[in-house]
């Protein structure tokens, strides 16, 4: 299980653990799940921080 697997999945567990069942624990799932994903990748070394902050490699 690499960085981006082990994000993902320590984010969608902390959105069942938030949320209770409902359309409203859905969506928070899917949000933290998302936020694991990014942070994986970033870890992965597969997406760059400055990508989302607007700084390039070149400055």
């Amino acid at each position: 299980m690499n960085a981006t697997q082990s994000g993902l999945f320590a984010g969608l567990l902390l959105g069942v653990a938030a949320a209770h069942g409902g359309f409203t624990g859905f969506l928070i799932a899917l949000v933290l799940g998302a936020i694991g994903l990014l942070v994986g990748r970033v870890l992965d070394g597969e997406l760059e921080i400055g990508d989302f902050l607007g700084r390039g490699k070149d400055r």
